[in-house]
């Protein structure tokens, strides 16, 4: 029995053949954010909020392109998860001037909401895909990972560094994983 007699073709293998290298570029570019904040760690705030308001961007991008090339208003979750990431990292970039508890606000409500979404998304395909828990995973990790912010705001900017690059590799090698299998899934 091969992937294909055990899933019949469906939207969702359909959006997942199409776009498992969106999923796959979004892990390497959080692996790279991660490891560029790691590598520098003494970045200014207005370093740190320009690249991580161009990640979120990039990372926002892809989940649109991915939602359209899903070809259904069935991925308005990518879309908006999407939406919501440009959205965060064109504040971040528009007013470097925002002091650092507004910057922890605003990542740690976008990984909270972004993780959440990431959560439905795996539950309601969870029939359609192999390995969607590694798609949970990754959304429980944001979404602790913004409450971790949001917890403690006042946390120095080498913590605050320190603590977005451990989330953006982690993150992203489970992105980084996720495609690779459902491109193997596809494949076989």
């Amino acid at each position: 029995m091969t992937a294909s007699d055990a899933f019949p073709e469906t939207l969702s293998e359909r959006f997942l053949t199409v776009t498992w290298w969106a999923m796959l570029l979004r892990g390497i570019a959080a692996v790279l954010f991660g490891i560029l904040s790691f590598a520098w760690p003494e970045i200014s705030l207005l370093t740190l909020m320009i690249v991580y308001g161009a990640y979120a961007i990039m990372d926002g991008a892809f989940l649109i392109i991915a939602a359209f090339r899903g070809g259904a208003l069935r991925y308005w979750l990518l879309l908006l998860s999407g939406a919501l990431g440009v959205a965060a990292g064109v504040i971040a970039i528009a007013w470097p001037g925002l002091t650092a508890i507004v910057l922890v606000f605003i990542i740690g409500w976008w990984s909270i909401v972004r993780g959440v979404m990431e959560i439905m998304l795996a539950i309601r395909v969870r029939r359609e895909i192999p390995h969607e828990w590694l798609l949970i995973l990754a959304g429980l990790l944001s979404v602790v990972f913004g409450v971790v912010l949001l917890a403690a705001p006042g946390s120095g900017a080498l913590a605050l560094i320190w603590l977005i690059a451990l989330w953006a590799v982690v993150f992203g090698g489970l992105m980084i994983i996720l495609a690779i299998r459902l491109r193997h899934w596809r494949q076989a």
